[in-house]
């Protein structure tokens, strides 16, 4: 969402984005350290094996995309917090 469309909103219309953007940051912050989790996992299994090949990390770049969408996303979270912020809805 941009942000002149967040300035068209309702200050109960942004209170109610304000909650759901909490449960949205738990969950983000949740998932992303699952899967960091798995990268450590993989590359801790990857390490220790007895044979190096390289296609085994071939799925390792799925958490990384994962990871770098739901940084990307942290943008539009921002620009809420920005327009909460000038209407003093904190």
């Amino acid at each position: 969402m941009q942000k002149t469309d967040l300035l068209q909103l309702t200050d109960e219309e942004l209170l109610a984005k304000k909650k759901k953007l909490k449960n949205d940051k738990i969950f983000y912050a949740a998932f992303i350290g699952f899967l960091i989790g798995v990268l450590l996992f993989g590359f801790g299994a990857w390490i220790l094996s007895p044979e190096k090949r390289l296609g085994f990390l071939i799925p390792m770049l799925f958490p990384i995309w994962f990871i770098s969408r739901l940084l990307k996303n942290n943008q539009t979270n921002k620009d809420l917090e920005a327009v909460l912020q000038e209407r003093g809805l904190n």
